[in-house]
């Protein structure tokens, strides 16, 4: 199991999917929502290992 970080919540997900699945899986839009994985950004096709944490990020635009 994955744990999964979102705004105030933690959620665990299974290992072996990929970010836009557990995106997806959450019910959030991919196009709003960035992943972070040890301090770095990872791509909505990175598979997830059966270990592990992931932080999701809203993405803020504006103009």
């Amino acid at each position: 199991m994955v744990k999964v970080f979102f705004r105030e919540s933690e959620f665990e997900a299974p290992g072996n999917v990929t970010i836009r699945e557990l995106i997806k899986g959450l019910g959030l839009n991919p196009l709003s929502v960035l992943a972070v994985q040890g301090g770095k950004l990872v791509s909505n096709e990175t598979r997830l290992k059966d270990e592990g944490e992931i932080k999701l990020i809203s993405v803020i635009s504006g103009g």
